[in-house]
């Protein structure tokens, strides 16, 4: 009884990892220059010239309005739409990735005062300070 009982109870868990698996596959990945359209909106800039408009959640998009990133070289991850634009993935599932010094790093913002990590700019909940542009190493971001 008691082995039926936990395979049943394992059953959902194995199912959320396959869809969270199914829903990772065939993401696109993008990288350019972060900068604007012709209408002022956040875009993609490639070396190959394009500019492809870029599209997310509300943190997201405060990520990609943040001018401490524009010119940067960025990665971002999602889908591309029939329109030509970009729709970014949300920002928890992780993708906004920003290039230094040829590393691979993943867009955080930090507050010194509190020692609270988020991965959108603006005020810190707690203390009320803006929070600092902190790019990190991928595999040390929990």
């Amino acid at each position: 009884m008691r082995l039926r009982r936990r395979g049943f109870l394992l059953l959902p868990l194995s199912f959320a990892l396959s869809l969270r698996a199914g829903n990772s596959e065939g993401k696109t990945v993008l990288r350019g220059k972060l900068g604007k359209d012709q209408q002022g909106r956040a875009a993609l800039l490639t070396p190959d010239g394009r500019s492809i408009p870029l599209h997310g959640d509300e943190e997201t998009t405060l990520v990609l309005a943040d001018g401490r990133l524009a010119g940067a070289d960025f990665e971002v991850i999602g889908s591309q739409g029939a329109d030509g634009s970009f729709e970014i993935n949300p920002i928890h599932l992780a993708a906004l990735y920003a290039y230094k010094n040829g590393s691979r790093k993943r867009v955080t913002y930090w507050c010194d005062v509190c020692a609270i990590r988020t991965y959108s700019p603006g005020l810190c909940w707690c203390c009320r300070e803006e929070t600092a542009l902190d790019l990190r190493d991928p595999d040390k971001v929990g």
